[in-house]
């Protein structure tokens, strides 16, 4: 691969930090994090040579579902501030040289939102259509699946009108209905207000959702439950409004996209972001996250199957390796702690296994997408009882399991690994009370290990996973080869490790893996330097490499 053939864009070579703004940093003692305490934490973000953060959602909501259930685009949650602690925000980021990516959460509102106020109020309502209804006279609506409701039902009856309301998600959020024209206008105009104010992108909360089956047909049997997620990706106009959306907006700012792209696949993903069709930069698939976990978030025996996460992330980077371009994360807000779902987080290892998906994300052809505290080292917090649990997908669920006689200690075994909680605990800034993060109650508990796992503790032991990511940071930013050289499998069998080069002009780069606590063996042949190590020494002799538990390393090949 050359680089001269190489169309450069700086949202390609960026690294993007995830903020969780409720449990971020809590600035006046309420428990909850908010903007104030994110810009008195600015300078730590700007040494991690990051240079996008992601904000999840901090306009008005009632937070059914933590900001997601949005009641006012154009204005800030009072939990979180103000517009002037925003524009303050976005202004220090600004200054640090780092962008400021939104999430624009449009399939759906909050059921207190004034368009869902007036909607609901009668049929003939001029808003009445910016949702969809089915009149109660028609019979039971056509069956469809609903992520967080109490009985899996995406259709909820409202008295008022004699009418179902459709919402894919919580019963609050009412799914918007793309296809009144009078309604996109309104979202690009919101897109427009902020644009102007400065922001520098979107991520796009569950955007293949938002082209609905207007004829509502029934998907049947085979397609309820969690398998009804590729039906509603498959949305007859979602790209006519994609394009739609970057005729009218997008193409007008030098910004950067990122679909939440439930629903895509390798074989269908370049109908989101090839070039030439217009609509976004990136998409994030979940198929690596799916792997091991079936309905409701319940393991099973492939839940770290090595070699079925290669062959995943193999054919994505195939798949957009001549057009497009690819994202690469481990965790987000909807995923546990990495080191404990990709790594091993017994104390033994969580720090080597720490570094080495850090070492992985960093390393691979994409825009990375790292979450708050992973660089930490954070793991999860693994709650015993469902009563500690915040997050209405958990606790529904766990009803839901209930109500069917369903096995409750394997759920909750499950959700200790997979519940999205378990990456919403606070940053653990240091070993003061709540480690750092609140002087009041936090909304959701602290991890008790914040006392020896915080920031406080790694700012200055040259060895720990802080210091080991800015390091890794900063040899990605540095190193074109890490960004956009070619992406070549190696032993794609192998149990343990993960193998792998990168090639750019005349430089050949070989990142090597051990995903297992056990001592590997490899011939790597002539290396000509070692550009990271996430140990303090290392066992090569005439070419033959002995990898420690968890060992990762980039070496040069001469």
């Amino acid at each position: 691969m050359k680089l001269a053939d190489i169309k450069r864009e700086w949202w390609k070579e960026a690294i993007v930090y995830q903020i969780y703004p409720r449990s971020f940093q809590d600035s006046n003692g309420d428990g909850i994090g908010d903007l104030r305490g994110i810009i008195n934490r600015l300078d730590y973000i700007a040494s991690l040579g990051v240079q996008v953060v992601w904000l999840n959602p901090i306009y008005s909501s009632p937070n059914d579902d933590n900001g997601y259930d949005i009641s006012d685009y154009r204005n800030i949650m009072a939990e979180f501030g103000t517009m002037e602690d925003f524009e303050e925000l976005l202004a220090g980021f600004h200054a640090r040289g780092i962008k400021v990516v939104m999430d624009l959460v449009v399939n759906h509102t909050s059921d207190e939102h004034e368009w869902f106020k007036q909607s609901r109020s009668s049929r003939d309502n001029p808003y009445r259509d910016y949702y969809h209804w089915w009149p109660a006279e028609k019979g039971t609506p056509p069956r469809r699946w609903s992520y967080f409701d109490e009985e899996a039902n995406a259709w909820r009856y409202d008295e008022q009108t004699d009418a179902y309301y459709l919402h894919y998600f919580a019963r609050k959020q009412p799914d918007l209905n793309w296809e009144n024209p009078k309604l996109r206008a309104e979202i690009y105009d919101m897109m427009h207000y902020w644009f102007k104010n400065g922001i520098d992108g979107f991520r796009m909360d569950v955007i293949t959702f938002i082209s609905k089956h207007e004829d509502w047909p029934d998907f049947g049997d085979e397609n309820q439950g969690s398998k009804m997620i590729d039906r509603y990706a498959e949305g007859p106009r979602l790209h006519e409004y994609l394009h739609e959306m970057n005729r009218e907006v997008l193409q007008h700012y030098d910004i950067m996209t990122v679909a939440e792209g439930p629903g895509t696949h390798t074989h269908n993903v370049l109908d989101l972001v090839d070039e030439d069709r217009q609509e976004l930069n990136m998409n994030y698939h979940f198929d690596h996250n799916n792997i091991g976990v079936g309905e409701r978030f319940i393991m099973n025996d492939d839940f770290q199957n090595l070699v079925k996460f290669k062959q995943v992330m193999s054919e994505w980077d195939e798949a957009l390796s001549q057009k497009g371009w690819n994202t690469v994360y481990f965790g987000n807000h909807d995923f546990p702690r990495m080191v404990t779902r990709w790594g091993n987080d017994a104390p033994p290892w969580r720090e080597a296994s720490s570094k080495l998906l850090t070492t992985y994300l960093l390393s691979m052809r994409g825009t990375p997408y790292y979450y708050m505290g992973d660089e930490l080292g954070m793991n999860n917090i693994k709650f015993d009882n469902i009563e500690d649990y915040r997050d209405l997908m958990t606790i529904n669920w766990y009803h839901l399991t209930k109500a069917e006689g369903g096995d409750l200690d394997k759920f909750m075994a499950s959700h200790k690994i997979c519940a999205r909680d378990n990456a919403r605990t606070p940053v653990q800034w240091d070993s003061t009370a709540h480690g750092g993060f609140t002087t009041g109650t936090p909304w959701i508990k602290v991890n008790p290990n914040f006392t020896n796992i915080n920031a406080a503790v790694q700012e200055d032991d040259a060895n720990s996973p802080l210091n080991f990511f800015r390091r890794m940071a900063s040899l990605r930013s540095d190193n074109l080869t890490l960004i956009y050289g070619a992406y070549e499998l190696l032993l794609a069998e192998d149990e343990n490790l993960y193998v792998f080069s990168r090639s750019l002009d005349d430089e050949k780069l070989l990142v090597v893996l051990n995903f297992s606590c056990d001592e590997q063996n490899l011939h790597v042949g002539n290396v000509k330097d070692v550009l990271i190590n996430n140990y303090s020494d290392l066992m090569l002799s005439e070419g033959y490499l002995t990898l420690q538990g968890w060992q990762a390393l980039i070496l040069k090949l001469a």
